[in-house]
């Protein structure tokens, strides 16, 4: 049961604490000798399984940063008094175990703001999953901030997951988007954003139940990509959020909506595979509908197929 405060992000979920290495391997680390690596994989939620050759490779993009308290890069010339405190990332490996029993091969892709790396990035990359993360700054949509934004914002590292997404989208790139990345995808694509939901709606969209269980349902538009894959019109999901989208970018169409109205999941019909969805599916991958939408983009990113076929 995740206790305490409410989470300020939709990625503050602590895990058990990790446990000490064997003895063994401290003996051997303080002789300053190598521990071999296991012959077999560690067993994972679904049966071990090596990943073969031909698996694509999916780059996790994270805006979850922790800001350093003194600058940690000397003066030179070029370098910001950002660039001198590096943030350090933040991000829950439950997106790369998430992509890894997809069948895929999982990278973090740190949202660092060198814009001028996409090409060279996403020309190694075959999908990309945007994860959840603070608040957008809201001057990316032209609006104000509201009183209740939360803590984090980095406006430069918004644009270069806002340009990373453009790039994408240019290569018809296979991307899901999750929570805080679905609302960059909508950003991206000339979208807004309602800033704090709690002044709109009663209905609770910071679960403070276990992470790994459903807080309510959304209702799938027919014949949607999400329709295809959860197999329903009526989804249970958990709910982690405290904005979501309003005005809808170019190209999209939302394909579920929570009880109050809240749009809860948005694709491009003329995509490869673009899907966004405000909940974690990464935490729900033991329940067939929602491990669905990573093997859908693993499946995608090793081109199976130019479209998924759609049926009503």
């Amino acid at each position: 049961m995740v206790r305490g405060p409410t989470p300020r992000h939709a990625d503050d979920i602590i895990g058990p604490a990790r446990p000490h290495p064997p003895r063994s391997a401290r003996r051997a680390a303080a002789r300053g000798t190598v521990v071999p690596l296991r012959r077999r994989p560690a067993r994972r939620f679904a049966a071990p399984r090596r990943a073969p050759a031909a698996a694509p490779l999916i780059g996790i993009v994270t805006h979850e940063l922790r800001a350093s308290a003194e600058p940690t890069w000397a003066a030179a010339e070029g370098r910001s008094p950002r660039d001198r405190s590096p943030h350090r990332l933040a991000m829950s490996l439950a997106y790369t175990q998430a992509v890894q029993e997809a069948g895929g091969v999982a990278v973090v892709v740190p949202a660092h703001g060198y814009v001028d790396d996409a090409d060279a990035l996403l020309g190694r990359l075959d999908g990309l999953v945007f994860s959840g993360g603070p608040d957008l700054d809201p001057g990316v949509y032209g609006h104000a901030p509201h009183p209740q934004l939360g803590p984090d914002v980095d406006a430069v590292s918004d644009r270069y997951e806002l340009a990373l997404l453009a790039a994408a989208a240019e290569r018809d790139l296979p991307v899901l988007g999750i929570c805080r990345g679905m609302q960059a995808m909508n950003v991206a694509r000339g979208g807004s954003l309602r800033q704090h939901l709690p002044d709109i709606t009663a209905l609770a969209h910071r679960q403070t139940h276990d992470a790994f269980v459903p807080a309510h349902p959304v209702a799938v538009a027919p014949g949607s990509l999400l329709h295809v894959l959860s197999g329903g019109v009526d989804l249970p999901v958990n709910s982690f959020h405290h904005q979501a989208a309003d005005r809808v970018g170019r190209g999209l169409e939302v394909c579920a909506g929570a009880p109050d109205g809240t749009i809860e999941a948005v694709w491009d019909p003329s995509a490869r595979f673009l899907l966004g969805v405000q909940w974690h599916p990464e935490l729900l991958t033991h329940l067939p509908a929602q491990a669905a939408l990573f093997t859908a983009l693993v499946a995608a990113a090793s081109g199976a197929g130019a479209h998924l076929s759609l049926v009503a």
